[in-house]
């Protein structure tokens, strides 16, 4: 395996554990701090190295890019921008209604950026033998289910007594 795609591997997959981590976190804890914001800009840091190695590489091995995989990611770098952003923008001003908004959008921003990584993934390992189109539908199959499972409702115990 070429040095730079370890790379861009290692560096992607750090993305997804800070990004991860920085969404669920903030989301158990019902509250923005401000490590939850560093782990948003160190998701996007990684993230964005990773990809401008994956690009550098697809660049050097003419005519192996995939266009709808470059877009998808692009969209998701973008969206983790801007919610780094607000990330940012919501802790320094403590508005708990703009916090309350946040963390909606946190995990939102998150689902969409799992469909370019999981596309990814599947159209990187040779043993799946998806098409680029397929590994996208594939991977926003998964992200739906995964939307549905965070957003069910929770269940209320009784606790007999």
């Amino acid at each position: 395996m070429p040095v730079t795609l370890m790379l861009a591997s290692a560096a992607i997959t750090l993305a997804l554990v800070f990004y991860t981590f920085g969404v669920f976190s903030e989301r158990k804890s019902g509250h923005l701090s401000g490590a939850h914001v560093a782990l948003f800009w160190c998701g996007l840091a990684f993230d964005t190295t990773g990809t401008t190695f994956m690009t550098a590489m697809a660049h050097e091995s003419a005519g192996s890019a995939s266009a709808t995989h470059g877009i998808t990611g692009a969209v998701a770098i973008v969206l983790m921008l801007v919610h780094a952003l607000w990330a940012t923008l919501t802790w320094l001003r403590r508005d708990g209604h703009r916090e309350q908004t946040f963390h909606r959008f946190s995990t939102l921003v998150w689902l969409l950026w799992l469909i370019p990584y999981l596309s990814g993934v599947m159209v990187g390992v040779p043993f799946i033998t998806l098409g680029d189109t397929a590994s996208i539908l594939v991977s926003a199959g998964i992200v739906v289910l995964l939307a549905l499972v965070l957003n069910r409702p929770r269940s209320r115990r009784v606790v007999a007594g």
